[in-house]
């Protein structure tokens, strides 16, 4: 079978909520599940994260999922409903939902349903995604609050920059939801990961981790090991050939690595079909043996190769590590030019997840 597969470590998950529960010890958890657990498995997960207050996804597949899995705590939609169709299904489910739009109102005062809706009202501080501006924001809360259809309203904001600490929008942004809501007696959620790390004034009575918990680090050039966190994923595969290389000879589709003396090459079975990232550069570390190896060439669908040196004694059938405890996906990530969330959740279906709790 091919070696390719990532180990779920859900030891580690434990232990991130646990960190997060000491970060953040006044607020509740809404723990962040959304991409299948960001590739980790989202009822597997969910299922290990019993202590968790709540989860939140970001549609109503994901949140039925859940619930047929066997998930009983609240379940938030993230983005709300798409249709007024899927009201009968929060209702049947049980589900949480966010409100962030005007016609998300008028579907749910149109609806028929058995019970009432706990609702998230969203208040857009300027990021300009979802959510409601300040002009329009009170009018939406008083027509909720006059809805039978609602038996609960809880209030949200998102912050566009809490990764970045010496950006100013984050205080700006909460200001703005402090301003709004100071007079409002309700439950309240503003902060994501990197506003649970670096702005504890935003933690309110919920808080929402979504990458802390799969051991990365949201803010800009740290890795998660600095906040005491463990990384859920080892991304691992093994080598499948060993190449002799002259000095002057190529490597890869284009021709796009050049032999600058004598070496080895090790071809690895990952490739962009399993989610490793086409657009890593030569040079992008990759665990072999105790070390870091540069990735020599383009990256194929199915298979990657790295300079292992003229001597090293690295064999067919060695374990390759490409992100995971030996190697920080933040540091791969930053190597590929992208985030860490866009490699976890790159993880596409071929690769096999094996689920450990040690």
């Amino acid at each position: 079978m091919r070696p390719t597969r990532a180990i779920i470590h859900l030891d580690a998950i434990t232990h991130n909520l646990a960190m997060i529960r000491q970060m953040a010890p006044n607020s509740q958890i809404m723990a962040v599940v959304k991409a299948d657990a960001y590739s980790h498995g989202i009822v597997q997960v969910a299922e290990h994260l019993s202590q968790a207050d709540c989860f939140a996804v970001a549609c109503i597949e994901e949140a039925i999922q859940l619930r047929e899995g066997g998930i009983s705590q609240p379940i938030v939609l993230l983005e709300g409903y798409f249709e007024a169709e899927e009201l009968a299904l929060i209702d049947r489910y049980d589900l949480q939902t966010v409100i962030h739009s005007q016609y998300q109102i008028d579907w749910l005062l149109a609806s028929k349903l058995s019970g009432s809706l706990t609702v998230w009202l969203k208040f857009d501080s300027q990021m300009n995604r979802l959510g409601f501006n300040p002009e329009n924001f009170t009018a939406a809360l008083k027509q909720l609050e006059s809805s039978d259809q609602v038996s609960e309203i809880k209030l949200m904001t998102h912050f566009a920059c809490a990764d970045d600490i010496a950006s100013y929008k984050t205080e700006q942004q909460n200001k703005q939801f402090v301003d709004l809501t100071a007079d409002m007696t309700v439950e309240k959620t503003a902060a994501n990961s990197a506003a649970i790390l670096a702005w504890p004034e935003t933690h309110y009575d919920w808080v929402r981790p979504g990458i802390m918990l799969y051991g990365c680090s949201p803010l800009l050039t740290r890795h998660g090991a600095q906040h005491q966190l463990k990384p859920a994923m080892t991304l691992e595969s093994q080598v499948i050939a060993i190449k002799q290389v002259k000095k002057g000879e190529t490597a890869g589709y284009g021709a796009h690595w050049v032999a600058a003396q004598d070496t080895r090459l090790a071809v690895v079975a990952i490739g962009y079909g399993d989610g490793y990232p086409r657009h890593a550069e030569n040079g992008t570390p990759v665990w072999i043996n105790g070390r870091e190896v540069p990735l020599a060439g383009r990256v194929s669908m199915d298979m990657i190769a790295v300079d292992i040196g003229l001597d090293s004694q690295d064999e067919v059938g060695d374990r390759v590590v490409l992100w995971g405890e030996e190697l920080p996906v933040e540091v791969v990530a930053q190597s590929a030019n992208t985030i860490p969330y866009t490699l976890l959740c790159g993880v596409t279906s071929r690769v096999k997840l094996i689920w450990q709790e040690s």
